[in-house]
């Protein structure tokens, strides 16, 4: 075998081993495919997870960080806003958002089939899947009331429609939600929307 009748298309002594390697090389990128899109199915929750975390716990800052500012009168209309905050959210698998209540204490999916629990100074945010985190916001006493504009005045008041206390935001939930300090025979937080 000279050199000048060698070439690499006319050598054929591992043409037998090209496919049996091709499909064994085929076979383990295969697997690391499949290891990587599973893995990536338990990583995944996880990562929203945190994810979801870190905006609730921000939630709760901003909150706190109100509460020992000014609360507006509701009865003297030349002022029209008392200590805010607004808050971003992105929740796209949860369920229900709720402040300083828990509308589903029965964990039956229904939030309007009981009387809700007034869980004070807490965030409960439930998800699809039905797991269920409480965020506790430490320090004095929190209560949340749903608020509504009053097309008069353009102001918010306390919803007297609505439960005493409380404010459950549905799911998905993405946008920005805002918070105002009051004061009705206490301190309130009342929400914006």
């Amino acid at each position: 075998m000279g050199a000048g009748n060698s070439s690499f298309f006319r050598d054929t002594r591992g043409i037998d081993t090209v496919p049996l390697k091709m499909v064994f090389h085929l076979a383990i990128t295969g697997a690391i495919i499949f290891l990587m899109a599973f893995s990536w199915n338990n990583v995944a929750p996880f990562y929203s997870g945190a994810k979801n975390r870190k905006q609730i716990n921000s939630a709760v800052l901003d909150i706190v960080s109100i509460q020992d500012e000014y609360a507006r009168n509701l009865q003297d209309l030349s002022f029209t806003e008392g200590s805010m905050c607004s808050i971003e959210l992105s929740l796209p698998d949860a369920r229900f958002l709720a402040f300083g209540v828990d509308p589903d204490h029965d964990m039956n999916g229904n939030l309007s089939d009981s009387s809700w629990l007034v869980e004070n100074n807490t965030i409960i945010c439930q998800y699809e899947n039905g797991v269920r985190n409480l965020y506790h916001i430490d320090g004095e006493t929190i209560i949340f009331k749903k608020g509504r504009l009053d097309n008069s005045t353009g102001l918010w008041l306390p919803d007297e429609d609505a439960d005493s206390t409380g404010i459950v935001i549905e799911g998905p939930i993405s946008g920005t939600f805002n918070f105002e300090l009051i004061p009705d025979d206490g301190k309130y937080t009342l929400s914006h929307f």
